[in-house]
């Protein structure tokens, strides 16, 4: 069992990134459609990377993060 909580995001994003959204409440897609790109890259591990993949696995969704 980890001590983190668990996310539905891609591993591709990297393990910090993974577990400092998760420390931050981001464990969902939708839970990214309350938030911009761009305070999502102020939380520490999570890069432009981390958010083209994000981005890309919401779009397939037809989903998007929030305007900011």
């Amino acid at each position: 069992m980890s001590e983190h909580p668990e996310t539905e995001f891609p591993r591709s994003i990297g393990k910090v990134a993974n577990r400092e959204l998760a420390l931050n409440g981001y464990t969902t897609f939708d839970s990214l459609t309350k938030v911009s790109a761009k305070e999502l890259l102020k939380i520490h591990g999570v890069g432009p990377k981390s958010i083209r993949i994000l981005g890309e696995e919401l779009a397939a969704q037809g989903k998007a993060y929030a305007a900011g």
